[in-house]
């Protein structure tokens, strides 16, 4: 069964993408990062537009997410991208799935649960503190995973903590860091068929960082990793639009109060619109109190009162600056919450901006309750 609210993924906007990243990143590798369902756009979907689109590899932060691919059809490399649950670890054996190390102890549980020459990829924490071994180790344990019959050192790779920000002197120290612990793998003969380091931004404003390969995840979905590197990202196409049909359409006189809390009331009497879409699909309850609108017939309608679990509302009396009388509007008519109607967008990037957050937790938010239409 469908819903009157739903999301459209441009499999030609993400191929578009990777090999726009491609031609730019030349003659390192690119390898899409479709983890967290694609960054909201579906992974399965995701992954076969970066592989029709010369993609010579996957990452994905869980094994479950790496299973799934490969239950779906999925070939080539995949990358689980940190270590992971000891139980999870036969899985990704068995699937084929190139495994992150870091530590000793993964390394051990490899071993135990019966790989050989499974291909894994040493991660070197140069200054993000996240995750990944220490620098003064990663010698001993390259060495390690070397002598080991379970495994294949297929790669070594670091992350960038601030590569949307090209004057930051960090990431060239980060770098820097990165190529003295290659330097020292070289000189005890430990030379891996990979070295990767970038993600969006890094493989776009730097380089430097490009090494072997690259991991794109944002802007293969045409969304710029921050307003520090827009201009890089302004040949890439969003490729996911947000879109709803209304379902109810009431008129209410001035003086009323809407949705819950009753914060919002109306000065004048208009006619308001309910959106079948809410924060469980991805929504965030704060949008209406910072100025989001919605577009309906090719017009930004402010959304008025708090947004509830599985329905917004919208003021049709008017338009969203205020100027325009335009109150016709009827069930089924089609609002575009992120996207274009007629000469007006929103982007994922406005809700961020308004909310100050960042667009990846904006389209990694959109729930599965919202159906992926491929187009």
């Amino acid at each position: 069964m469908s819903r009157w609210a739903w999301a459209e993924v441009s499999v030609s906007a993400i191929e578009h993408n990777v090999r726009t990243i491609a031609e730019i990143v030349s003659p390192a590798q690119v390898w899409v990062a479709v983890k967290a369902e694609g960054y909201g756009h579906g992974a399965l979907l995701a992954a076969r537009a970066a592989q029709a689109a010369g993609a010579q590899g996957l990452c994905v932060a869980l094994v479950q997410e790496g299973v799934a691919l490969r239950e779906a059809g999925i070939s080539g490399p995949i990358l689980v991208l940190s270590e992971q649950p000891v139980d999870a670890l036969r899985a990704a054996v068995q699937h084929q799935l190139a495994t992150t190390v870091y530590s000793v102890g993964q390394l051990a549980e490899l071993e135990a649960c019966g790989a050989i020459e499974h291909p894994v990829h040493l991660k070197i924490d140069t200054g993000m503190r996240r995750v990944g071994v220490a620098e003064a180790d990663a010698v001993a344990l390259a060495q390690m995973i070397a002598a080991s019959p379970a495994v294949s050192l297929a790669g070594v790779f670091t992350h960038l903590a601030v590569a949307d920000e090209p004057d930051n002197p960090f990431t060239e120290h980060q770098l820097d860091r990165f190529d003295a612990v290659l330097a020292a793998l070289s000189a005890v003969g430990i030379h891996p068929p990979l070295v990767h380091a970038a993600n969006s931004a890094g493989a776009l404003a730097h380089p430097r960082a490009r090494y072997d390969m690259v991991r794109p995840g944002i802007g293969v979905y045409g969304i710029s990793s921050g307003p520090g590197v827009d201009q890089l990202f302004a040949s890439l196409q969003p490729a996911m639009s947000l879109h709803a049909r209304v379902s109810h359409v009431k008129r209410v006189a001035a003086g009323e109060r809407i949705s819950y809390g009753l914060r919002h009331t109306f000065e004048t009497a208009t006619t308001v619109a309910t959106l079948p879409i809410g924060y469980a699909d991805g929504v965030p309850r704060r949008l209406h109190a910072v100025g989001g609108t919605v577009l309906i017939g090719g017009t930004h309608r402010p959304i008025v009162g708090a947004v509830t679990m599985d329905q917004i509302m919208v003021d049709c009396g008017f338009s969203g600056d205020g100027s325009t009388r335009d109150d016709h509007v009827q069930v089924g008519d089609e609002a575009v919450l992120i996207g274009t109607q007629g000469t007006h967008t929103i982007t994922a990037a406005d809700w961020a901006a308004a909310l100050d957050t960042i667009a990846y937790e904006i389209v990694c938010g959109i729930s599965s309750r919202i159906e992926r239409r491929a187009c």
